[in-house]
């Protein structure tokens, strides 16, 4: 756990009895004992934040999927993050296997399979995938046909939600 980490857990609105409980005397304590706190911090098995990504674009014609997925990757390579991604409406295509694009263009097949290798979870809305003639056995790897009911458990379990 880094320093800036200690700062979000401070600010998560730890009390200063919780603290004390632990063995600290005051939240300076715990600011000048980082080591100590880090400690505390990582055997209470803390996770900083848990994002989840819901996409409705489609994969091509607008640069939201894209940039949704890109931020998606690279948050999910920092440390503490937790990440999920939810394909909704056209946005079901991006999951599509075996996508054909022209040379030079982003391929959001490979985009949906980045986040996916670091341990994301990729829902894909199987009514909008019925909708648009997706079958179960065309997603890509690392993907997985969902539910508005999963959708709405990831709502839940989000401290942030982004919406693309």
């Amino acid at each position: 756990m880094r320093v800036r980490d200690v700062h979000a857990v401070l600010a998560w609105g730890m009390h200063l009895g919780s603290f004390r409980a632990s063995g600290f005397s005051s939240a300076r304590s715990v600011c000048g004992g980082t080591q100590a706190y880090m400690q505390l911090a990582a055997t209470r098995n803390m996770t900083m934040a848990k994002t989840l990504f819901i996409l409705n674009d489609p994969p091509y014609g607008t640069e939201r999927s894209y940039n949704a997925l890109r931020l998606a990757g690279s948050l999910s390579k920092r440390e503490g993050e937790e990440v999920k991604v939810f394909l909704i409406g056209d946005a079901a295509a991006c999951a599509k296997a075996n996508q054909k694009v022209p040379q030079g263009y982003y391929n959001l097949e490979v985009m949906v399979k980045g986040p996916a290798r670091h341990g994301v979870e990729v829902g894909v809305c199987g009514t909008c995938m019925d909708a648009r003639g997706i079958a179960d056995t065309e997603l890509a790897e690392g993907t997985k046909r969902s539910t508005l009911e999963e959708l709405t458990n990831w709502t839940q379990w989000a401290d942030k939600t982004l919406v693309f």
